[in-house]
């Protein structure tokens, strides 16, 4: 679930981990000081920092992102405390831009974490500077809502691990669609994009509704830990995979499709605090 978000026209990735945005210090590295070998670079202020100071970079977190071949490779990350330590140490005339820049991405986030109104109004502009129709984004907001409410119970009810996370992701979305999450990617020929970007309106609400109803069992059963959520979430499932299938058999339509939204024009790359999609 990684991000871009951009710094004078250069993209900077980073990844939502414990309730922050973690940057690519390799990204940062090659902003502030325009290195032919950002990786070089940092390995050599790693080994002199530790050499002339005693200094290390132990707040620094390897996360999975992609690269621009797409592929996901473990990158050095730190949140904003550990990239202002970071850029402490590398003379160079962006270090102030950055700072403020850096500054304004975490007053963002905190803005939009206690009015969630902001967030949704964000969201739903870089959809639509992105290409999205209209009556589509209104659906695509409502399901992270609608996400957003599901794993808020499921952490409430002793279900923290992304692992976990995904499991009962994936036990909805088969026995909604009869695909887990990965199989409908491939279906759309996604690669690294996120699935639910690409979903039909269609897809989007049949998704959004075996998740409220995989809530609802959860509430119901008052469901504690994974076993006993992995069983709301068959149910909720179910329910959703037997409307799909009225409403195939009524329409003469299948739900499940190929189309995606490749074809869309990048627009506006600024990124969003992600869902756990």
């Amino acid at each position: 679930m990684n991000e871009i978000t951009p710094f004078e026209n250069k993209a900077i990735r980073r990844a939502w981990h414990n309730e922050q945005w973690y940057f690519s210090v390799i990204d940062v590295i090659e902003v502030l000081t325009d290195s032919n070998n950002p990786n070089r670079y940092w390995t050599d202020l790693k080994r002199r920092s530790e050499k002339e100071s005693g200094q290390s970079y132990a707040f620094c977190v390897s996360m999975k992102l992609a690269g621009k071949d797409g592929r996901k490779r473990l990158t050095d990350c730190a949140n904003t405390e550990g990239i202002f330590r970071i850029i402490q140490s590398i003379p160079s005339p962006k270090a102030e831009p950055f700072k403020l820049w850096l500054a304004e991405q975490g007053k963002r986030t905190i803005d939009e974490l206690n009015d969630p109104e902001l967030l949704t109004a964000r969201q739903a502009e870089i959809y639509r500077l992105k290409g999205y129709p209209d009556d589509w984004i209104l659906k695509r907001v409502q399901s992270i809502k609608t996400r957003k409410q599901l794993t808020d119970e499921w952490q409430k009810r002793g279900v923290t691990e992304s692992k976990e996370f995904s499991i009962l992701t994936a036990v909805i979305a088969k026995k909604t669609f009869g695909l887990t999450p990965s199989e409908h990617s491939r279906l759309k020929n996604l690669e690294t994009e996120n699935l639910r970007d690409h979903m039909t309106d269609l897809e989007l609400i049949f998704t959004a509704l075996g998740e409220e109803l995989t809530k609802q069992y959860a509430i119901k059963q008052e469901a504690q830990g994974f076993l006993e959520n992995h069983d709301a979430a068959e149910k909720g499932g179910n329910v959703a995979g037997e409307s799909l299938k009225n409403a195939e058999s009524k329409l003469g339509i299948k739900v499940v499709s190929k189309d995606n939204f490749k074809h869309l024009k990048s627009g506006e790359t600024d990124s969003l605090p992600p869902t756990i999609e």
